[in-house]
């Protein structure tokens, strides 16, 4: 019988985000770790030959997993099952392979390199959806539509509109992703209980020595730099501000695919559907929002994930405990490769969106003549002399007969008949049609779309053209 596999690697993330997690890219990255640290300690006057680094360079790739799997059955702990594969496999440079480092030189440096290489992932699909939902914000910036407050009927916007709420808070999350990301460090090497202890010894003392290390390992790694100060380990409140940034992108998916899921509840809009897909296996007219729903359930495990890097950076003890291991290799990458999966559903579902335009208009007919009552009342005391206490008192009375005709018969909105039927109020029909004209209540809708477009998501795609990711295939 096979063993479990996690659906997120099965059905969901993409091959790109699974590989920046998986076995090769971590240890790879370890071996990569030493082979920077034999550098930086040989350029720093240790003695530490060009054949010894070239050896392990020639077998960094070249993991013999079935050998470090045995060494860790006998020692118990995995970075020192890597040390002695690396040396075994690495004979020449064996004596020079970890030196002077403690295990949280190649775990936490490790796991900053996957995070960081994680979120530039993230980068590129958030940008991707960024301008999927640009181009439908600005394809439908005109279409009105009903607004809902409290998912009751409200003054009317424009599909383009409410668009471009979903649309800022992706601009939201790409800010606290670049911030959070201008910010990552490298932990370096700042040994067992980040003194940098041991190699002070192994340089004789010579501070600037040790401080240049740290720098040099940096560099070989595409940091700016490494955290000033640690304990063993770099501090766990780094793990939470990253999946801030996640659990942010959770939040706007959750919010988008309930707007899409009420909106095919109300039959305005319906993510796409396969020729082929099955609805339901026992109603087979059904056409179930089941991409929103993913997307919604996938962003609640981000959610109640994000709590984990949180307790974990509140409950460690001093310079280090060991209670973060466990928890930090499931909760990191799972939340990554959830949120890779979220972000791909999001562009599939917005890129792919149909719109029923007259459905809209219908929904918005219905209760448009309501929201007009102000308008004509205003009209007909300007325009008709009439008094304004009395024509509110017929149109109070007529919105009432109208609303439980409507509750009650299930009858068609007929208020503006009512109105133009009315002598009252002297209307002709045509005058009744040119007041409650819907873009006369759109407001700046439309403008507004424009104008957040031009000002802030256009120059930031424009910035950012080149790092734009294609979200992976969504699996149905």
């Amino acid at each position: 019988m096979d063993a479990y596999v996690s659906p997120l690697c099965q059905r969901y993330a993409s091959k790109k985000m699974q590989y920046v997690f998986s076995p090769d890219f971590k240890f790879g990255t370890w071996r990569r770790l030493w082979v920077a640290l034999a550098k930086a300690e040989k350029n720093l006057g240790i003695d530490i030959t060009d054949e010894q680094i070239a050896e392990m360079e020639a077998k960094v790739d070249d993991i013999d997993y079935d050998y470090a799997a045995a060494r860790e059955k006998e020692v118990r702990h995995d970075v020192m099952a890597h040390v002695l594969t690396f040396g075994y496999q690495c004979p020449k440079a064996k004596p020079v392979i970890h030196l002077g480092a403690t295990s949280c030189f190649v775990g936490d440096n490790t796991d900053i390199i996957q995070m960081r290489d994680a979120l530039l992932l993230v980068r590129g699909e958030l940008l991707s959806c960024i301008k999927a939902v640009r181009d439908f914000a600005v394809k439908n910036k005109g279409l009105a539509t009903l607004a809902y407050t409290h998912f009751q009927a409200a003054q009317p916007t424009t599909v383009g509109k409410r668009a471009t709420l979903w649309l800022q808070d992706l601009v939201s999350d790409l800010d606290n992703l670049d911030f959070q990301l201008s910010r990552l460090r490298l932990l370096g090497c700042k040994g067992t209980t980040g003194t940098a202890a041991s190699f002070m010894e192994l340089f004789g003392g010579d501070d600037e020595k040790v401080k240049a290390l740290d720098k040099s390992i940096a560099e070989q790694t595409g940091f700016v730099g490494t955290y000033a100060v640690s304990g063993q380990t770099y501090s766990r409140k780094v793990d939470y501000n990253v999946m801030s940034v996640l659990c942010g992108i959770a939040q706007s998916a959750t919010k988008f695919s309930n707007d899409i899921r009420l909106l095919s509840h109300l039959k305005e809009a319906e993510e796409p559907f396969e020729s082929g897909q099955i609805g339901s296996s026992a109603m087979a007219y059904k056409r179930n929002p089941m991409r929103s729903e993913r997307m919604a359930s996938l962003a609640r495990y981000v959610l109640c994930d994000s709590l984990n890097p949180a307790i974990t950076a509140s409950a460690q003890w001093f310079e280090r405990t060991l209670d973060d291991s466990a928890n930090r290799r499931i909760a990191i990458p799972e939340a990554f490769l959830a949120v890779d999966a979220i972000l791909a559903l999001y562009d599939n579902i917005i890129s792919g969106l149909t719109l029923y335009p007259r459905i809209i208009a219908k929904n918005l007919d219905n209760e448009i003549p309501f929201m007009a009552t102000e308008n004509i009342l205003m009209y007909c005391v300007t325009h008709k002399g009439g008094d304004r206490q009395v024509l509110h008192e017929a149109i109070r009375r007529h919105s009432v007969d109208a609303a439980k005709a409507i509750k009650l018969d299930g009858a068609d909105n007929d208020l503006l008949k009512r109105i133009e039927s009315d002598p009252i109020f002297k209307l002709t029909k045509e005058e009744i049609d040119e007041i409650v004209d819907v873009k006369a209540f759109t407001g700046r809708a439309e403008k507004q779309v424009e104008e957040y477009v031009c000002e802030v998501v256009d120059p930031l795609l424009e910035k950012n053209a080149k790092d734009a990711i294609e979200t992976g295939a969504v699996t149905v």
